[in-house]
């Protein structure tokens, strides 16, 4: 009597929680859809038309892994994005912004060592040390460096989560992939960033969540 009370209640709990699954995968699937098309119309593939009037569009480049002083093989196509749209003349600053939270980690001054050796003025240059998250980097764009128009460089798995909230955050965005190659841990990044994408509309509808600075 007790293993049939037993069973029972576990295909009760196994039904309950295969609904809460079905209705979570649903809700992630609408989230996806919903950033996806949002971003969308202002996604573009290299090379990029560009802004008409471009005496004030900067260059976003949001941080990425850095080993001791070296930009990783994301982190640098980023970079070199953000680099070939300021030598064709696309953007007239970069800004470079990531984490820096601990003395022993610092994405910000690798990305402005790499993009000076390759020719561009310090002054040209933006850094931001507080860009723990996408949130924090296009926020702080808008809010403390004043930013208005931008073209965010990032790998294509990212972009339109990096659009929707520069655009969110006041920017007139526009997003150029920076894809040179196939990246390590593809298939993780993409299901990372389903998640994020997730997080990103309940965190900028539902929470109103702020940078930390």
């Amino acid at each position: 009597m007790k293993n049939s009370k037993l069973r029972s209640r576990l295909k009760r709990v196994a039904k309950w929680a295969g609904i809460a699954g079905l209705v979570l995968a649903l809700f992630m699937l609408v989230c996806n859809v919903w950033i996806l098309r949002y971003a969308g119309p202002y996604i573009y593939e290299r090379p990029y038309p560009g802004f008409s009037d471009r005496s004030d569009v900067v260059a976003i480049v949001p941080g990425a892994l850095v080993r001791g002083d070296e930009p990783s093989v994301t982190l640098r196509d980023r970079l070199a994005g953000a680099l070939e749209l300021y030598q064709a003349g696309h953007v007239v600053r970069i800004l470079v912004s990531g984490d820096h939270g601990r003395e022993d980690y610092d994405e910000v001054g690798p990305m402005l060592a790499w993009l000076v050796k390759r020719g561009v003025p310090e002054q040209s240059i933006i850094s931001d040390h507080a860009g723990f998250r996408t949130l924090d980097t296009m926020v702080r764009a808008h809010q403390v460096f004043g930013v208005e128009r931008a073209i965010v460089c990032t790998q294509s798995f990212h972009l339109p989560r990096a659009v929707f909230w520069a655009r969110r955050a006041g920017i007139d965005a526009h997003g150029v992939e920076v894809d040179k190659q196939r990246y390590n841990g593809h298939y993780k990044n993409k299901v990372r960033e389903a998640i994020a994408r997730t997080v990103a509309v309940l965190d900028s509808y539902v929470w109103n969540r702020q940078p930390k600075y």
